[in-house]
């Protein structure tokens, strides 16, 4: 009866197999989130550390593009097909010419501030020498300014509207002789001056930067009723005897010096002691900085010295 009265205790096996199976399963996955924790974090840690040095090395690099020079071989070139371009038509420069300016544009200090009057065939080319400096162009017709700046948005330029005629040439001069002493004086801010040569409506910055380079090739200046050249030189003028900083000279170049407006005002505002060499149609002057306290644009005159009858030298 006893053994009929015994009872018999049976374990289930799944009640071992749940909590040993708990016990399996939540390990692994601890692991997992484990590594992948530190996984995230190492990833993170390097990303935003190259992300820290990347622009350093990059800005490295680009600084290094923009402050090489423009390549000899590559000067050289542009400066040959523009040669061999402009030997076909009379209105653009000589290789002659071309070389004159180029040379002086290669020795220019760097950055070198260089400012064109009138847009002409050469304009890209100028543009292209002067690498890594500053050229500006100023120019007689809004149109071509505004061409010139959509089809190449990196180029400076501004439109001028001249007053004077060709035809007025004398009458300037000696309504300009007048007033050496006001508004006309060689040394002066031309931003606030009333001189009828004197170009006063350029932007602002313009009147203080210490230009080392000036080429006036503009306005065209074909025809008496035409705005000639005398605005451009006497300005230019005004700019190298006004120049803050060194050097203290200042390079300039009048095309088209065998006209009459080009050679007349050149001898009055460039003058002749300070004419350097002439280049078939290319007279250079290298003009000094003045003290405020000065009125005479030329210091001696001698007629032998002057555009119309010196020949080429080497600077």
């Amino acid at each position: 009866m006893k053994a009929n009265s015994a009872k018999l205790i049976v374990f289930h096996p799944s009640l071992h197999k749940q909590g040993s199976g708990t016990l399996i399963t939540a390990s692994p996955r601890i692991w997992f989130l484990v590594f992948l924790s530190f996984f995230t974090f190492a990833f993170a840690l390097t990303f935003f550390t190259a992300k820290e040095t990347l622009p350093s090395s990059k800005t490295s690099s680009v600084t290094s593009a923009v402050n090489s020079p423009l390549p000899a071989t590559v000067f050289d070139a542009l400066l040959h097909y523009a040669s061999v371009n402009s030997s076909t038509l009379s209105s653009r420069m000589s290789a002659v010419e071309l070389n004159a300016i180029a040379a002086v544009l290669r020795g220019c200090r760097k950055p070198c501030n260089f400012l064109v009057f009138g847009l002409t065939h050469e304009t890209l080319l100028w543009h292209s020498l002067n690498h890594n400096g500053r050229t500006v162009f100023v120019d007689e017709s809004a149109y071509l300014v505004s061409k010139l700046e959509e089809k190449h948005p990196g180029i400076e330029a501004y439109d001028v509207q001249f007053t004077t005629k060709v035809s007025e040439l004398h009458d300037l001069l000696d309504y300009t002789k007048e007033q050496l002493k006001g508004e006309c004086r060689p040394v002066q801010n031309l931003l606030f001056s009333d001189c009828k040569l004197g170009i006063n409506d350029l932007p602002n910055h313009i009147y203080d930067v210490a230009w080392d380079v000036i080429l006036i090739d503009g306005p065209r200046g074909f025809s008496s009723s035409a705005p000639g050249r005398m605005t451009a030189i006497y300005t230019a003028g005004v700019f190298a005897r006004s120049k803050k900083g060194s050097p203290s000279k200042t390079h300039v170049f009048v095309h088209e010096i065998d006209r009459e407006v080009e050679r007349i005002c050149s001898e009055e505002f460039l003058c002749g002691e300070n004419l350097v060499e002439t280049k078939e149609l290319l007279g250079h002057f290298v003009v000094d900085k003045m003290e405020a306290n000065r009125f005479e644009f030329c210091s001696i005159f001698d007629p032998s010295s002057s555009p119309s009858k010196s020949s080429s030298s080497s600077v």
